[in-house]
């Protein structure tokens, strides 16, 4: 099978990211506005997040003490991360790593087999 056909579908697979979990980590280094998360979490994840999903996102986990608007100069709303917010973000990778490790392990007893 050619490798294009192997591959068919993967590039959609990034779609299901949580765009809670891929604002809490681009706000992890710094402080952003919005324009700037999306470049971001594109960068990062190759996920364009629309205006719809960032906005509905930010709202929650604004509501839910994770992260918190701060003064802007200009007519930008930019948000940091929180205590709490670090902490969740700390468990849910912490999280993601064991399910990747568990997920590489049984890969391998399965090629092994």
């Amino acid at each position: 099978m050619a490798e294009t056909e192997q591959n068919s579908g993967l590039e959609d697979f990034g779609r299901f990211s949580e765009p809670a979990l891929l604002i809490l980590i681009s706000l992890a280094d710094a402080p952003k506005h919005g324009y700037t998360m999306t470049e971001d979490i594109a960068s990062i994840a190759a996920v364009k997040l629309g205006p719809g999903t960032l906005y509905g996102a930010i709202a929650r986990l604004e509501s839910r003490g994770l992260i918190e608007a701060i003064e802007s100069a200009d007519r930008r709303n930019p948000y940091k991360l929180t205590g709490l917010g670090e902490k969740a973000l700390r468990l849910r990778l912490a999280t993601l790593e064991a399910v990747a490790r568990a997920g590489r392990q049984r890969l391998s007893s399965q090629e092994a087999g």
